[in-house]
């Protein structure tokens, strides 16, 4: 039987080795200086959480905070991907109609009145305001020591003219009923400058704005959501699910297996994902290769070695 300071090294080493197994891997990046004239591909991957946010041009706080998280997302590597969702109020400089339709998704369960800035890891716990990214970390980190199995996706993004397509191709889903759930595409514009003549107490622009989205839905074997794209197209059951959209400069899309919205109001189905992988072009903000997360752990790691080894008494 383990003795207690064992026990707390042993957790701490088996919480480094279960994150820092993702922390390393990271979402296909690629520099907005490179062409994508060539069909690009990212890895067969579904174990990326969705973080979601609920944020507006006009609120000071949501602007203090915009300009850092993409360097936290940088820093976590393919362990979350983000996104965020500015409403149709009448006042928001964006007010994408592919947003609203998520924020609708998500006052499912969480009701329509959503404070912004509000964060979502997995449509659970609503976390809101300027302290809220504590309380997001702990969240990813639960669900990763939680979740034991994902969907796993796989897609290719190419430029044709004026024109960005991205393809599945190749799904592998969770057990379960596949009925009931959905395969999803979201774009994602980086760098969104904000109109001229809005209410804006930040940056000229703001990072992760979802512009388009659309469902391809198993049980009817159809596209049932397209918004903001010029053509969603699926000819073998959601296998083939493709999508095309105006170029952007900085972009990035996720591919997503997650429940209907049917499921959620009539069977209690989750709002989180099954399984999400992450393209995105654009510039970086950390190196490729490095994360905050197995640094952090290695201190922990190397400070429970420390607290348990025995010492020497002095002469």
């Amino acid at each position: 039987m383990l003795k207690r300071p064992q026990f707390v090294l042993f957790c701490v080493i088996a919480l480094l080795l279960l994150t820092s197994s993702n922390a390393f891997v990271e979402a296909k990046v690629l520099d907005s200086s490179e062409t994508l004239l060539e069909p690009i591909a990212t890895e067969s991957n579904g174990r990326s959480l969705l973080i979601e946010e609920v944020t507006t041009t006009w609120c000071p706080t949501c602007a203090e905070i915009d300009p850092y998280l993409m360097g936290v997302a940088d820093s976590h590597g393919s362990r979350i991907a983000m996104v965020a969702y500015h409403p149709t109020d009448g006042i928001d400089g964006f007010q994408p109609p592919a947003a609203q339709h998520r924020i609708d998704r998500l006052g499912i369960i969480h009701g329509d009145s959503i404070p912004s800035p509000t964060f979502f890891v997995e449509g659970k716990n609503p976390r809101s305001g300027t302290e809220a990214w504590v309380d997001v970390q702990r969240d990813i980190l639960d669900l990763e020591l939680t979740r034991q199995v994902t969907s796993s996706l796989q897609f290719e993004v190419s430029q044709v003219g004026e024109d960005t397509t991205a393809r599945m191709l190749s799904f592998e889903p969770t057990s379960g009923d596949m009925n009931s759930t959905q395969i999803t595409f979201m774009v994602i514009e980086h760098q969104k400058v904000v109109p001229d003549g809005i209410t804006n107490p930040g940056e000229l622009h703001r990072d992760r704005v979802l512009v388009a989205t659309a469902e391809c839905q198993f049980n009817t074997s159809t596209i049932e959501v397209s918004i903001g794209l010029l053509r969603a197209e699926s000819s073998q059951g959601c296998n083939d699910f493709e999508i095309s959209f105006q170029s952007k400069t900085e972009f990035s899309i996720l591919l997503v297996h997650e429940s209907t919205e049917d499921a959620i109001v009539n069977h209690n189905a989750t709002l989180g994902t099954y399984g999400a992988v992450e393209f995105a072009y654009r510039s970086r903000d950390i190196p490729e290769s490095w994360s905050f997360a197995p640094f952090l752990l290695l201190l922990a790691a190397g400070a429970g070695i420390a607290a348990i080894m025995p010492r020497k008494d002095k002469d």
